[in-house]
C-alpha cells in the first residue's frame, strides 16, 4: 500500500524583480496564476492535504486560494518573517500527519509534469520507507542553484547552496530543483535540527540531505533532462520565456493529434483546447477556458475564442471574438461566423447559421439556416429557421431596469435598420419593412411597416455660421 501524499507549496517569496504590485505566485502563465499550475500538480497526484505557505502578499494569495484550489483540500500557513526554505517548511509540517509522504513544491515553478512527480515518488518508495528523494537536473549554467554533492560511490550526501559552495562545488552541473519527497515523520525530525549558520543567515531546507546521510537514510536523486520542468520565475523576461515554452509544448501536442496549425509559434492556449479531426487554425489565435472544435472546423487568423463549442464543419472567419463566459457559446454544424463578429454568453447558433461582419449575438438562439450577415445586434432573442435579419437592425432588449425577450418565428424577413422593441413576437413568414420600429406583436405572413411619416420642407436652408 502506498502511503498518502501530502503537499507543501512554498509561496511566500516577494518576487522583487517582477516589479509588480501582485505577489509573484499570482503572475499569470497561459492565463492562470503560477500557483494554479502548481496546485494542479497536487490535484493530479490526488494529494490528501495541500498546505500553501504564504508570506509577502499573504492576504492577496490566501484570498485567491479558494478559486485556485477547485475542490482540492488545502490549508494556508504564514511564514513571518521569511527566513529561508527550511523555515517555510517548518511552518507547514505541524499541519501534516506522520503516516504520509511529504512532497515539497515551489509556487513559482509551474511546468513540472505530473509523470515526473509520480516518478519521484516511485523512486522514494523504491529506495526504502525512510528514503529521501530529490528532483535534480543537469544545467550547462547552474548559477544560482544548490549543487548536488556525491561521494566517491556516487551516493548523494549533501546539497550545497551557491553562496556556501567552494570553487570545485560550483563547477558541479547537477543541481537541486527545489522539489523533494520524504516521509513526514523523518522530515519533521530533520527540520528540528536546522540552523542558520550559513552565508545567507537562513534555514536551508537543503540541509535535510546531510542529516539524512548522517542518519544512514538513503538519499536518491531522480535526475531529469528537461530544465523547463524545474525552471522558476523571477523576472518578467523569465515569465515570458516560460510562456512561449508552454505554448510550444501545447502546439506540438496538438499537431501530434493531427491539428493543422499555420504557425505553431503564433498560438496561445489559456485553458483547454479539444480538437476533432482535420481542424485548421490560422495565426495569432487565442483560446481561453474550455474550447471544443469539432471535425473539420476552420478558425481564421486573429480570433479569440473562450468557453465555446464549435461543431463539425463550422468556419470561424478572421478577427472573430467569441466569449461564452459562465454559460458558454455553441456554434452549430456548418455554421459560419465572422469576420469581425462577436458572440457573447448564451449565444446558441444552429446548423448553417450565418453571423457576418460586425454582428453581435448575446443570450440568443438562432435556429437552422438563420442569417444576420452584417451590422446587427441580437440580444435576448429566439430566432426561428431561415430568418433573414437585415443590416443595422437591433433588438431593443433593455428598458433601463430589466431585460426583455424577442421572438422571431421561422421564415421572417427583417429589413435593414429596424428596431424590435422587446417584448415582441414576429409571426412566422412575416416581413418587416426597412426602417421600422416594431413595438407590438406582428401576425404571421403579414407585412409590417412602422415608420414616421416623411415630411419635406422645400427651399430649406441649413443654419450657417455666417448667418447673423
Amino acid at each position: 500500500m502506498h502511503r498518502p501524499v501530502d503537499v507543501i507549496i512554498l509561496a511566500a517569496g516577494k518576487g522583487t524583480r517582477m516589479k509588480s504590485a501582485y505577489p509573484k505566485v499570482l503572475q499569470r502563465l497561459a492565463g492562470r496564476p503560477l500557483l494554479a499550475h502548481v496546485i494542479g500538480m497536487a490535484r493530479g497526484l490526488s494529494a490528501r492535504c495541500t498546505v500553501v505557505v504564504t508570506g509577502h502578499g499573504a492576504d492577496v494569495v490566501e484570498a485567491a486560494l479558494p478559486g485556485l484550489a477547485d475542490g482540492l483540500p488545502w490549508q494556508a500557513v504564514r511564514q513571518e518573517p521569511q527566513r529561508g526554505t527550511g523555515h517555510a517548511v517548518q511552518q507547514a509540517i505541524p499541519l501534516l500527519a506522520d503516516d504520509g509522504i511529504t512532497l515539497v513544491l515551489c509556487g513559482d515553478v509551474p511546468l513540472t509534469q505530473p509523470e515526473t512527480l509520480a516518478a519521484l515518488l516511485a523512486a522514494q518508495r523504491a529506495a526504502g520507507a525512510d528514503a529521501l528523494a530529490l528532483l535534480t537536473v543537469d544545467l550547462t549554467d547552474p548559477h544560482g542553484y544548490g549543487r548536488v554533492v556525491r561521494d566517491e560511490r556516487g551516493a548523494v550526501h549533501a546539497i550545497v547552496e551557491e553562496k556556501d559552495a567552494s570553487d570545485a562545488q560550483r563547477r558541479i552541473q547537477e543541481v537541486y530543483s527545489g522539489i523533494l519527497a520524504a516521509p513526514t515523520q523523518r522530515l519533521r525530525a530533520w527540520l528540528s535540527r536546522l540552523d542558520d549558520r550559513n552565508a545567507q543567515g537562513e534555514f536551508y531546507l537543503t540541509d535535510v540531505v546531510k542529516f539524512a546521510a548522517a542518519d544512514g537514510v538513503p538519499v536518491v536523486a531522480h535526475r531529469i533532462d528537461d530544465p523547463l520542468q524545474v525552471a522558476g520565475v523571477n523576472t518578467p523576461a523569465q515569465l515570458a520565456a516560460l510562456e512561449r515554452a508552454y505554448q510550444h509544448r501545447i502546439a506540438q501536442m496538438l499537431m501530434t493529434q493531427g491539428v493543422r496549425l499555420a504557425d505553431p509559434a503564433r498560438l496561445d492556449i489559456r485553458g483547454e483546447l479539444v480538437c476533432g479531426q482535420d481542424v485548421e487554425i490560422d495565426v495569432n489565435c487565442v483560446f481561453e477556458g474550455r474550447v471544443v472544435l469539432g471535425d473539420g472546423v476552420r478558425v481564421g487568423a486573429n480570433c479569440v475564442i473562450a468557453h465555446a463549442t464549435v461543431d463539425a464543419g463550422a468556419i470561424i472567419e478572421p478577427f472573430t471574438h467569441i466569449d461564452g463566459g459562465a454559460v458558454g457559446v455553441s456554434v452549430g454544424v456548418q455554421a459560419r461566423v465572422g469576420p469581425f463578429a462577436r458572440l457573447r454568453p448564451g449565444a446558441r447558433l444552429g446548423p448553417e447559421v450565418h453571423i457576418g461582419n460586425f454582428v453581435e449575438v448575446k443570450n440568443a438562439t438562432l435556429a437552422a439556416g438563420a442569417k444576420a450577415n452584417h451590422l446587427a445586434y441580437l440580444g435576448d432573442a429566439t430566432v426561428g429557421e431561415r430568418v433573414n435579419y437585415g443590416a443595422g437592425s437591433i433588438t431593443a432588449n433593455y428598458d433601463g431596469a430589466r431585460k426583455h425577450h424577442t421572438v422571431i418565428e421561422a421564415d421572417v424577413h427583417v429589413g435593414s435598420n429596424c428596431v424590435l422593441v422587446a417584448p415582441v413576437t414576429l409571426g412566422a413568414g412575416g416581413t418587416v419593412g426597412a426602417g421600422s420600429t416594431v413595438t407590438k406583436d406582428t401576425p404571421a405572413g403579414a407585412l409590417t411597416v412602422a415608420r414616421a411619416k416623411a415630411v419635406t420642407v422645400p427651399n430649406w436652408r441649413r443654419p450657417s455660421k455666417s448667418a447673423g
